[in-house]
C-alpha cells in the first residue's frame, strides 16, 4: 500500500509520521523492518496493515480507506527485530536492572488498533504492548529474537557471551515458564540477523536440517549449528567463501541476505 499522502489531523493520538523528527524526509528515510495485516476493527471491506519504523522507534497504522497513516502515541522497543504472526506484532525487550546485571527479557505482543474510548468518535489507536512472557537472563544470555517456524513462534538467542551456542525454545512454552531448548524443528532451518526467517532443509541439501545459520565471531564465520548435537560446522564450502563476489557462490549466501536489509 502506497503511503497516503500527509493532511492534518485534530486527535490527539494521530500524528503526521514527519512531526516525530521534524522534517517530511525523515518519513522518507523511515526503515519498515516489519509489516502486519489484520481486519478486526477495520472499517468495512478495509484492511488494516502496521509498520514497525525502525528510524522514529514508533509503530504506524493505516486502512486502505485512509488518507494518511496514524502514529504510536508511545515509543517502540526496536533492539530486536519484530515479527509479525496472524495479524499482531511480537518483539523482544531487555529489561535493565539498575546495577546492569540479572537483565530479564520481556516478550511483548502489540495488537491491531481499537476504537478508542475517549468519546472522539471513530477515532482508531494502537494500545500499548502486552508482556506476555518473561525469559531470566540466565536463562538466555542474549536474545536474537523471534521466528515464525511452521505454525509455531520460536525465541532464539545465545546461550553464551562467545556466541558459540544457540537456543531455540517455543513462545507458547515460554509463556507457561517452560524452558525446553528444541533439538528439533521440523527439518528445517532458520536464518538469523538483523532478521530470522525460517526455510526448509528440501530447498537446502548442503545444510543440514534442525539447523541455525548465523555469523560467528571466529572460524568457520558463516556457521550453522545444528541442535541436536550442539556442533559448529561451515555453512558453505570452500568455493563460496567469499559470497557474492565474481565467482562461485553458494545459494546459502543468497537466503542468508534476505535476513539483511540493505542487502
Amino acid at each position: 500500500m502506497p503511503s497516503p499522502p500527509g493532511a492534518s489531523s485534530g486527535a490527539h493520538n494521530r500524528r503526521r509520521a514527519t512531526d516525530d523528527r521534524g522534517s517530511r524526509a525523515c518519513w522518507r528515510r523511515a526503515t519498515c523492518s516489519t509489516t502486519s495485516a489484520s481486519e478486526p476493527s477495520a472499517p468495512a471491506g478495509a484492511m488494516t496493515i502496521m509498520l514497525a519504523l525502525d528510524e522514529v522507534s514508533r509503530l504506524a497504522f493505516a486502512t486502505s480507506m485512509d488518507r494518511q497513516w496514524t502514529l504510536s502515541s508511545w515509543p517502540c522497543p526496536m533492539r530486536y527485530p519484530p515479527l509479525s504472526f496472524q495479524g499482531k506484532l511480537y518483539m523482544v525487550y531487555t529489561a535493565s536492572t539498575s546495577c546492569g546485571k540479572n537483565n530479564v527479557h520481556q516478550v511483548l505482543q502489540i495488537d491491531p488498533p481499537v476504537q478508542d474510548r475517549d468519546g472522539q468518535g471513530a477515532v482508531r489507536a494502537l494500545q500499548p504492548p502486552k508482556l506476555i512472557a518473561t525469559v531470566p537472563e540466565h536463562k538466555l544470555v542474549y536474545p536474537y529474537g523471534l521466528v515464525e517456524c511452521g505454525s509455531e513462534i520460536l525465541v532464539l538467542g545465545h546461550n553464551d557471551w562467545f556466541g558459540s551456542q544457540i537456543l531455540v525454545c517455543k513462545l507458547s512454552d515460554i509463556m507457561l515458564q517452560r524452558f525446553i531448548p528444541m533439538k528439533s524443528i521440523g527439518g528445517s532451518i532458520l536464518f538469523i540477523d538483523e532478521r530470522s526467517i525460517s526455510v526448509s532443509s528440501k530447498v537446502l541439501p548442503t545444510v543440514k536440517g534442525d539447523s541455525v545459520v548465523y555469523i560467528y565471531s571466529g572460524h568457520p564465520y558463516l556457521a550453522q549449528y545444528h541442535l541436536s548435537s550442539g556442533s559448529l560446522s561451515p555453512a558453505i564450502d570452500n568455493c563460496s567463501l567469499y559470497g557474492r563476489t565474481p565467482g562461485p557462490s553458494s545459494l546459502v549466501h543468497h537466503v542468508f541476505s534476505c535476513s539483511i536489509r540493505n542487502q
